[in-house]
């Protein structure tokens, strides 16, 4: 029979460091002040409020609850080593192999969270992909990069609201912009924010020759209510109203009364076309902007070279972010992480999770080098 000790007592260790980095201890003072407010009759009298208390209270109580049923799993398992030595059964030491190997699982998926440093890491977030240098390859891409994101967000329970479209001349997308919704949502996501390069035998190309097309991401934490934050001056912006010539249930509602807004000091363009009215587009594209032009400042802040918009580079060569190459090899290589896979299919159809994490890691080890 396989002693499991040493195994169990790893499985502690990185518990114990779990209880650390997610401050366990406050949780546990945290949560009941939350359930006393939540409860209260008057508490949806002010409706931000009320979503930030429900949403704290959410996050809270799902971090206590994981750690909790970890710390039983590990209990059990080793109550189970112990009668299996005591009667020398190894018939359940495949049990016992199977339930550590979850519990090692659900513990990388915990530790992922501790790479969650930034201020606005657990909010929802705002997002733009269109299409750069590549013709029609790069739209069609830049629709194959929209369908990557919703298949991930899908199998991550995430949201996606998608605000906007604008169609190809020929195919794909010249540009889709939509919201994020889910726990650590922006945190995720920010991995993301760059220019993609693809790769492949162009099936726009009679000749069969092979393309090169990039489309880039703009990735911006998402403010709901950002008034008391940020002033935007009415002289400053330019709004337009058109008619949506979305692809219909392919991916927006259409409607007669899209809005695009444009900052005209920072370049910064938002527009809805999936609400109902022209005044709820307007609203909502107002909310996006804001929280991009927040985004903005707030890399201004942190002397960060690049902005949300008309800072970033080029979307062309010598700019990229992530390869993605499916001739005459297959490969999708990250340049900053330099993590890979040959496994292009399952990146596009939206295994992208090891490239954000990879990305968390490095953006860590960045940090405490730059220390």
């Amino acid at each position: 029979m396989q002693d499991f000790t040493d195994q169990l007592s790893a499985i502690r260790t990185r518990l114990d460091e779990a209880a650390v980095y997610l401050r366990v201890a406050d949780l546990e003072m945290r949560r009941p002040q939350l359930e006393a407010e939540a409860s209260r009759p008057d508490l949806w009298d002010d409706q931000e409020r009320a979503r930030q208390v429900t949403s704290e209270l959410a996050s809270v109580s799902e971090d206590l609850d994981l750690f909790g049923r970890l710390g039983q799993e590990v209990d059990d398992v080793d109550t189970l080593q112990l009668m299996a030595r005591e009667e020398l059964d190894e018939s359940l030491e495949p049990e016992i192999i199977e339930a550590l190997a979850a519990i090692r699982a659900q513990l990388d998926d915990l530790e992922v969270r501790s790479l969650f440093t930034g201020e606005f890491d657990e909010r929802d977030a705002v997002c733009l992909v269109k299409s750069g240098e590549g013709g029609t390859d790069a739209q069609d891409w830049a629709e194959m990069l929209l369908r990557m994101y919703n298949r991930w967000a899908d199998r991550r329970g995430y949201e996606v609201e998608i605000t906007s479209v604008s169609e190809g001349t020929e195919a794909g997308l010249s540009s889709a912009e939509f919201i994020l919704k889910g726990r650590n949502a922006y945190g995720m996501m920010q991995s993301e924010h760059g220019v993609h390069r693809l790769v492949r035998i162009s099936p726009f190309n009679n000749e069969g020759k092979r393309q090169t097309a990039f489309a880039a991401v703009q990735v911006a934490p998402f403010f709901e209510e950002v008034s008391d934050e940020i002033e935007i001056d009415e002289k400053d912006l330019r709004i337009d109203t058109y008619r949506s010539s979305g692809a219909g249930g392919q991916h927006v509602n259409v409607t007669d009364s899209a809005v695009r807004i444009t900052h005209l000091p920072t370049g910064l363009v938002t527009s809805c076309q999936n609400e109902r009215s022209q005044h709820q587009n307007k609203d909502r594209a107002m909310k996006m902007l804001a929280s991009k032009l927040l985004d903005l400042e707030r890399k201004k802040r942190d002397d960060e070279i690049a902005g949300i918009t008309g800072e970033q580079r080029n979307v062309g060569f010598g700019s990229q972010i992530r390869s993605y190459v499916l001739q005459p090899y297959q490969m999708v290589k990250d340049l900053r992480s330099e993590h890979e896979t040959a496994n292009v299919d399952s990146v596009l159809s939206g295994e992208i999770e090891p490239f954000m994490e990879a990305w968390l890691r490095w953006t860590r080890a960045q940090g405490v080098a730059g220390d």
